[in-house]
This record gives C-alpha cells, structure tokens and sequence, in this order.
C-alpha cells in the first residue's frame, strides 16, 4: 500500500509509530520551579550527537518535563528496564502539576553531581543534562505544531557498577526497554557484534559474527 498521511492511512490504527521502531523510551526527570520533582517517559526520544555526548527528547505539547526542562535549563535522562516498566508505565499518568510520579510509582530518588534534578535510584545508568537548545516544531510549510523538542547536553554520567564488564556496559544485562507502536514494548534479550566497512579493512559480505 501507499498513502499521503495528510490525506489519511485508511487503516484502523495509524501505522507510524510501529514502522518507526523500537524507540529508546527517554525517562526524564526534571524539578518544577518550586524544586517539585516530575517524572515521565517519552518515546520520541534519542541519543542525537557524541562529541560532546547530546541527546533529545520531544513532547506533542508543552508538558511538566519540558517546561520543567526549558525553565530550569536540565534534566536527567534514567535508563528504563524491563524490571523497571510498571514504575515507568504509572509515572506516565497525568498528575497535577507539583504531585509526584516518583513516590506514585514507589520509585526512590538518588541525588545527581552537577544538575539538581534528582535521578532514578533504581536505575542502571542515568545521564545528567544541561539544555542545549530548545524549540518549537514547525511543519514543512512553516507552520508552528504544538510540539517541543529538547536537547541536552551530558554533563554527567551515573553506572551502576553491577553493569560494568570488562570495561564496557552490559546492555543484555541491563535489559533496556523500547517503544514500538500501538501499546507495544520491546526488550533487549538478544546482541549481536558485526564489523563494518570502515574497521580496518577487516568487514567482509557474509562473514561470521565474531
């Protein structure tokens, strides 16, 4: 099939998000104005750069986590795992601004180095941010959406040791969690390493996982 979106999908349910996917989820905590603690996922949300080390998130409309993020210039990215969904899926919900999604999903709180919006405890890793850029979104024809998108820059990292081998994080043991479309979810339970073209030389069609 082929469709405009503009002129509909013609489908029960809009295929984007779960052609688009898996999305990293990005669980960001922010502190209100008041120092109020917020938490709440996003699925349009990635790594964007890595010298230095930046990432993104977007919200379709001016929520707590991106006011919070733009008024206060930080956030912290908190690696959501497969042990952590029910927490994350409750701080989704819409509480009042000032109520807290941490103590709603039973989560405790771990202070950060350098920003001061506080980090999930439970979490694997979590990356301190520092506001970049932040703008409105604007259609190809110029008009302005309701949407924002953040980037941060990392300013500090956070690993839980149990994580750390040899050298490198252990994502398969961290089992990170993904968005894909619908009410759909992804966990990673399964890596593979390839060579690529530009590793030495060393990449060949076809040739074994090393």
């Amino acid at each position: 099939m082929f469709y405009e979106p503009r002129l509909g999908h013609g489908l029960p349910h809009d295929p984007f998000k779960a052609i688009v996917a898996p999305r990293p989820i990005g669980w960001i905590s922010t502190l209100d104005a008041e120092g109020r603690p917020n938490l709440a996922p996003y699925s349009f949300f990635n790594a964007v750069h890595s010298r230095p080390a930046m990432l993104c998130f977007t919200s379709e409309t001016m929520k707590h986590s991106a006011a919070n993020a733009i008024a206060t210039g930080e956030f912290v990215f908190n690696l959501c795992t497969r042990p952590l969904f029910d927490a994350m899926n409750i701080s989704s919900g819409a509480l009042a601004a000032g109520e807290s999604e941490f103590e709603a999903a039973g989560l405790e709180t771990a202070p950060c180095r350098i920003v001061k919006a506080p980090r999930v405890a439970a979490s694997p890793a979590s990356l301190e941010c520092r506001v970049a850029q932040s703008f409105q979104l604007r259609d190809a024809s110029g008009r302005a959406l309701e949407g924002w998108m953040i980037i941060g820059e990392v300013v500090g990292v956070h690993i839980a040791e149990a994580y750390l081998r040899d050298g490198r994080f252990d994502t398969l043991a961290a089992v990170p969690l993904a968005r894909c479309g619908y009410r759909d979810y992804s966990a990673v339970t399964e890596m593979f390493e390839a060579l690529r073209p530009t590793d030495g030389g060393a990449f060949a069609p076809g040739q074994p996982d090393r």
